[in-house]
C-alpha cells in the first residue's frame, strides 16, 4: 500500500497561526501536514517553489448566482452604460451576432449612474427597434427589475404586480419575463457558461461558492447543474433553494439550506425593497414586502424538521424586522439553543440597525453581506442616497458595527450583481464610506474566507494549521505585505476610502484539498 504523494511549497510567506513567521507548507492527502520555516521542512515527493509569493487560505464567495455570472461574462455587460443611448447602441451591436429568433440577454445597466437629467431607461419599442426584432432581457444591477422588449413583455399578464407598458418590469412580472427569457438557454450553453463563471471564480483565489436560487431566480434544472459541478476542478458549490416551505424540496435537489434568495423583500435599486420610511426618491413608497413574520417562523420550523439550514434575503429595514421577528417566534417554539446551533442565514441585510443587530447575535444568524454595495453605491453622492437620503445611506451595511458585538459574518459578491472581487471586498469592508463602520483588514478576510466555511459548517476550514484542509491561494502582492496580508490601502490615512489606489493582489495559484484548480501557468489537475 503506498501513501499519497506529499507538496512542499517553500520560498513564501505563509498566512497561518501555527507559525506567524512560516515560509514553507507540506501537503498531504489533502489535508495540511506541516506548517514552519523552510529549513525545517520535512522531505516531500514534490516541492513547489513560492518565489517570494504569499500563501493564505482561499476565498469562499458566500453569495453567488454561477449561470448569471457567466452570461455576463461571455455576453452582453452593460455596467459601463451611462445613458439610453448606450444601452441601445450594446443592444443593436450584440444582436447582430445572435440568429433571429434568439433572446438577447444583457446585465447590469444601472439607470442611478447615469447623469442627470437623463435617467430614463429606453422603453420597449425602442429594444425592439435596436434588437431587428429580436425579444431582449435586460437585467438591471441588483437583478430585481428588468427591461423587456414587447414581444418578452407580451409573455407576461398585464394585471401581474409590478408589470408596466413601458417595459421595465420589477416584481412578480419581472419573475415571469425572467423565467421565459432564461428559458431559451441550452443546455450546452448553460454548462458553458457555468463553467466559465467557476474557472474565473478560480483564478481569483476563490475554492468555494455559495450558489443561490429558488424560484424567481433559476430554474430547478439551472440548479442542480451548477451543483454538478462541484469540485470538478472546479471551486466547490454549496447550494441554497430559496422556496418557502421548501426544506423537503431543497433536500432532493441537493441543497445544504433552505434560504438564499427566499425574498422577504426586493432591492434598493430596483425601490423594491422593503422600508420602514419612504424612499427619498418616490413619493409615499416603501417597497415591498414578500413574508410575514408568521411566514418566516414557519419556514424556519419546516428547516428544523427536515434537519436543514434555513435563509432569507433580506435588504430594508422593515424586510429586515419582519424576519426578525419571525426568527423571535421561531426561538419562542424550539428554544433558542436550538435556533442558533441551525446557523440560519440572513442575505445582505443591508439596513440593519443595532437593535437588529443585537437580535443577530442573539439568535445566532449568519449575515451574509457584500461589502462591495458600500463601495458601488454607499456614500453621500451614490444610489443609495438617492434612494434613502444622505444619513440613511451612511448608516447601511454596517460590517464593522456587526464584527464588534460579535455578529457572524460571511462576505461575497452576489455576483453578477457586483464583480468576483475578493480582495476588493476586503479593502472595502476596511475602507466603508461610513468610518464608524469600517472593520480590520485580518477581520473582513477572516469573514470572506473561515466565514464563508463557517456558514456551510465546515468549521476545520478557511485556516492553516496542521490536519486541516489544504485549501489556499498563493498570491503576487505588489504593495508588499503587513505581517502575513497584503497591503491594500495607501500609507496615507487620507487616501483610505472605496477608491484607494493601491493594486491589489492577483492569484498564482489555487489549491482546493490539495488539488490544483488554478495555475497562472498550468492546466488545473484533473
Amino acid at each position: 500500500m503506498t501513501s499519497d504523494p506529499t507538496t512542499l511549497y517553500r520560498g513564501g510567506r505563509v498566512h497561518s497561526p501555527t507559525d506567524p513567521h512560516a515560509t514553507a507548507l507540506l501537503v498531504s492527502g489533502g489535508t495540511v501536514a506541516w506548517v514552519g520555516p523552510e529549513g525545517d521542512a520535512p522531505a516531500a515527493d514534490r516541492v513547489v517553489d513560492l518565489d517570494s509569493a504569499l500563501l493564505t487560505p482561499a476565498f469562499v464567495d458566500a453569495h453567488m448566482h454561477v449561470t448569471d455570472t457567466g452570461l455576463t461574462a461571455t455576453g452582453l455587460d452593460l455596467s459601463t452604460t451611462r445613458s439610453a443611448t448606450d444601452v441601445l447602441e450594446a443592444v443593436a451591436g450584440a444582436a447582430q451576432r445572435l440568429p433571429t429568433d434568439a433572446v438577447l440577454l444583457g446585465h447590469g445597466w444601472d439607470e442611478s449612474t447615469w447623469p442627470d437629467p437623463d435617467r430614463n431607461p429606453p422603453d420597449a419599442a425602442a429594444l425592439e427597434r435596436a434588437a431587428g426584432g429580436r425579444r431582449v432581457y435586460l437585467s438591471q444591477a441588483s437583478i430585481h427589475s428588468a427591461l423587456c422588449s414587447p414581444a418578452l413583455l407580451a409573455t407576461v399578464a398585464p394585471d401581474t404586480p409590478g408589470y408596466d407598458p413601458s417595459g421595465w418590469v420589477r416584481r412578480e412580472a419581472h419573475r415571469a419575463a425572467r423565467e421565459v427569457a432564461f428559458a431559451s438557454i441550452s443546455t450546452s450553453q448553460r454548462a458553458q457558461v457555468q463553467r466559465t463563471a467557476l474557472r474565473h471564480a478560480a483564478s481569483l483565489g476563490i475554492a468555494a461558492v455559495h450558489e443561490c436560487g429558488g424560484p424567481g431566480t433559476s430554474s430547478e434544472d439551472d440548479f442542480t447543474a451548477v451543483l454538478a459541478l462541484s469540485g470538478d476542478a472546479l471551486p466547490e458549490v454549496y447550494g441554497y433553494w430559496g422556496e418557502p416551505m421548501g426544506a423537503e424540496r431543497a433536500r432532493q435537489l441537493g441543497a445544504l439550506g433552505a434560504g438564499g434568495d427566499l425574498y422577504a423583500d426586493g432591492a434598493l435599486g430596483s425601490q423594491t425593497a422593503h422600508l420602514r420610511e419612504t424612499y427619498a426618491d418616490r413619493a409615499d413608497h416603501r417597497g415591498y414586502g414578500y413574508l410575514t413574520s408568521e411566514q418566516v417562523r414557519d419556514h424556519l420550523l419546516d428547516c428544523h424538521d427536515h434537519g436543514v439550514q434555513g435563509g432569507f434575503h433580506a435588504i430594508g429595514d422593515a424586510a429586515l424586522a419582519a424576519v426578525l421577528d419571525g426568527f423571535a417566534a421561531a426561538a419562542a417554539k424550539l428554544g433558542p439553543e436550538r435556533l442558533r446551533a441551525a446557523r440560519h442565514r440572513i442575505e445582505h441585510a443591508e439596513l440593519i440597525d443595532r437593535n437588529m443587530i443585537a437580535r443577530v447575535v442573539e439568535y445566532g444568524v449568519i449575515a451574509s453581506m457584500q461589502p462591495a454595495f458600500d463601495r458601488l453605491w454607499g456614500g453621500e453622492s451614490q444610489m443609495y442616497a438617492a434612494r434613502l437620503g444622505r444619513q440613511r445611506a451612511l448608516e447601511a451595511n454596517p460590517f464593522g458595527a456587526m464584527h464588534a458585538v460579535g455578529a457572524a459574518l460571511a462576505f461575497g459578491s452576489d455576483s453578477p450583481v457586483t464583480p468576483l472581487d475578493p480582495w476588493g471586498s476586503v479593502r472595502a469592508a476596511a475602507c466603508h464610506h461610513n468610518p464608524a463602520y469600517r472593520m480590520g483588514v485580518r477581520s473582513a478576510f477572516a469573514a470572506h474566507t473561515r466565514g464563508g466555511w463557517r456558514a456551510v459548517g465546515q468549521d476545520t476550514h478557511g485556516v492553516l494549521t496542521p490536519g486541516a484542509p489544504a485549501t489556499f491561494a498563493v498570491w503576487h502582492t505588489p504593495a508588499g505585505l503587513d505581517g502575513t496580508l497584503p497591503v491594500l490601502m495607501a500609507a496615507d490615512p487620507a487616501e483610505h476610502g472605496p477608491q484607494d489606489p493601491t493594486p491589489l493582489p492577483t492569484c498564482r495559484r489555487t489549491v482546493l484539498r490539495g488539488r490544483t484548480i488554478y495555475d497562472q501557468q498550468q492546466e488545473p489537475d484533473r
